[in-house]
């Protein structure tokens, strides 16, 4: 059966229920990882109290669970998490990208929410990324924006932690100094980059130590990373927005170390000096839904994640079952609309996209057979009445976004939460590192629609923040905190989100097996990208419904945290996607 309403409690979820195990979980390390002496395994389920954490990495899980014990809170942990993941995920995160930031404070039981988003510099236009082919924007200075992470861990440290930025980052500045063993993902990842990293002599000095990537089981160290982590400490993010570091990022977005005799075409950025004394981290309000009595808290625009995750929650509590066949409808039509609506720019509809009366005009398209493509936007105005198909004209299309990002979630004794996405955007960034500091830049601008496409809302312009599908998310019943979660993958990570949500609570699977379910991901497409397990037990069924289903072999690799009854945390990371994650607790006994 495809659609199914699965009649489960809420006493029943919180005590872990499962009625469809798929792919269950398993605690063994994946093949190549190996754990340094001294180190716990790395484990993609824990249960226990006093704080929990799940990130794709031991490293940063150890870093974060560091500090949880040493007395830190949750946002004290993340900071520390995120700066880990900045060495040992390299190509997903670092101090030169930015990221969006979901916290929940337990003592004032209220969410907060903290945009580090990149922005384009002032001298972008709408027209500075017409007739560029994305590849080649995508490793070049002008796809790098004005970084948000530092900007993000300051004000998140000043505003909800208790450390201050040096001591957050001192389990980093360890890791890089002393090293972390390469795994499979790691070395796969910088294999894959080879290529335009050998093009840049910063970069191939570090990630190509003689030439190639370093081997599997090696220890990889980055000294200059470490200083820069340490002077940065010291001197507070003034030395990135407007000091030498920021001279240094600016002078290399401007002037790309490209090694002697490269043929690529690297483009200048057009990022100055004032762009990043000119940056801020912004707190907006979340975006909230009620989803079968639980309020669902997400990332406002410029992230699209939570009116996206949001409008589709709501188009799935309209209809009369939930199955994997309006999972898919509800996200392609809830694509259709943040197309249309959703960027960096003034008027956003978002109280009526995330509207009961929005949804149920948006439900009653749903039926038997999938939509056919593409799904035009609907007309969020606040008067709903019988179904309103737009005409197909007014369909936008899904751009291109990179597939990686990672995602961490942390919780500590006194209940407060953080979910947290952060970026330097495709795998790598745009695959330069500044000389001398160990740190790659984001391409973020590349989230940008390249145009010409009059009306886009995501339309570059200067001082704009790229629209993101970035979706930290966090649930709370009756006004505490029930599940954090969130996932890396490009446009993949709001199905990603959605689908975990689903199948926790509409399909009725633990929280280990709701993260190992394999995925689809419908984003207004013409086709359904899904995982192989997931095309063996649906696709027969789905496509008799309409649907056209292609292989996408791996789709987000997500993280979350569960609270279960008596105060007992589980934190659940994927036990195989890129490598298996890493989660942990301060103690498995009271």
């Amino acid at each position: 059966m495809i659609a199914r309403r699965l009649a489960v409690p809420l006493a029943g979820i919180l005590a872990g229920g499962s009625v469809l195990l798929v792919q269950p979980a398993v605690a063994a390390s994946p093949p190549g990882q190996v754990s340094p002496p001294g180190q716990a395994e790395k484990r993609p389920v824990a249960e226990g109290y006093g704080g929990a954490v799940a990130t794709v990495d031991l490293d940063a899980s150890e870093a974060a669970l560091g500090v949880l014990r040493r007395g830190g809170n949750a946002v004290d942990a993340a900071v520390a998490a995120a700066a880990t993941l900045g060495v040992t995920e390299p190509y997903s995160a670092g101090l030169a990208g930015g990221g969006f930031l979901v916290y929940y404070d337990a003592r004032h039981r209220k969410v907060h929410t903290i945009d580090g988003r990149e922005t384009a510099p002032r001298a972008m236009t709408a027209t500075s990324l017409e007739g560029i082919a994305f590849d080649e924007a995508v490793t070049s200075g002008l796809s790098a924006g004005v970084p948000g992470s530092v900007a993000q861990w300051e004000l998140a440290l000043r505003r909800f932690g208790t450390l201050p930025l040096g001591q957050a980052l001192k389990p980093a500045i360890k890791v890089a100094s002393e090293g972390f063993t390469v795994d499979q993902t790691f070395y796969d990842q910088t294999a894959a980059n080879a290529a335009r990293f050998k093009d840049f002599t910063s970069t191939a000095k570090l990630y190509l130590p003689g030439g190639a990537p370093p081997p599997v089981g090696s220890t990889f160290r980055n000294p200059e990373l470490a200083d820069t982590y340490r002077r940065l400490g010291r001197e507070g993010g003034g030395w990135l927005y407007g000091g030498r570091l920021g001279s240094e990022v600016v002078a290399t977005v401007k002037s790309p170390p490209v090694t002697p005799g490269s043929t690529r075409n690297v483009r200048p950025g057009l990022m100055e000096l004032s762009d990043l004394r000119a940056y801020r981290a912004i707190e907006r309000p979340p975006t909230k839904v009620t989803y079968k009595g639980m309020d669902v808290y997400g990332m406002a625009p410029p992230s699209s994640g939570g009116s996206t995750v949001g409008e589709a929650l709501n188009i799935l509590e309209a209809l009369p079952e939930v199955g994997v066949h309006e999972y898919l409808e509800a996200s392609r039509l809830s694509f259709a609309d943040r197309g249309k609506y959703v960027g960096d720019i003034p008027g956003v509809p978002l109280k009526e996209l995330l509207s009961d009366g929005f949804a149920k005009e948006r439900a009653c398209l749903v039926g038997d057979r999938a939509l056919p493509h593409p799904a035009p936007a609907g007309d969020p105005d606040g008067a709903y009445g019988p179904c309103r198909a737009a005409s197909p004209a007014q369909a936008t299309p899904t751009p291109a976004e990179g597939p990686e990002t990672t995602h961490l979630v942390v919780t500590d004794r006194w209940g407060n939460v953080v979910a947290y996405n952060i970026t330097i955007e495709s795998t790598g960034g745009n695959g330069i590192v500044v000389p001398g500091r160990g740190f790659l830049l984001n391409n973020e601008l590349t989230d940008f629609t390249f145009g010409p496409a009059p009306g886009d809302p995501n339309l570059p312009a200067p001082g704009k923040r790229p629209r993101s599908s970035m979706a930290p998310t966090i649930v709370l019943a009756d006004g505490r905190p029930l599940l954090a979660l969130g996932s890396p993958g490009g446009s993949t990570i709001i199905t990603t989100v959605l689908q975990i949500l689903v199948n926790r609570w509409d399909l009725g699977m633990s929280l280990p097996d709701a993260l190992a379910a394999p995925r689809a991901t419908q984003r207004n497409t013409a086709q359904t990208q899904a995982e192989q397990g997931f095309i063996d037990r649906y696709g027969t069924g789905l496509t008799a419904k309409g649907h056209s289903l292609v292989l996408n072999p791996e789709i987000g690799a997500a993280t979350a945290v569960e609270f279960l009854r008596h105060g007992r945390l589980q934190a659940v990371a994927e036990p195989t996607r890129r490598g298996g994650g890493s989660a942990l607790v301060v103690s498995e006994r009271r």
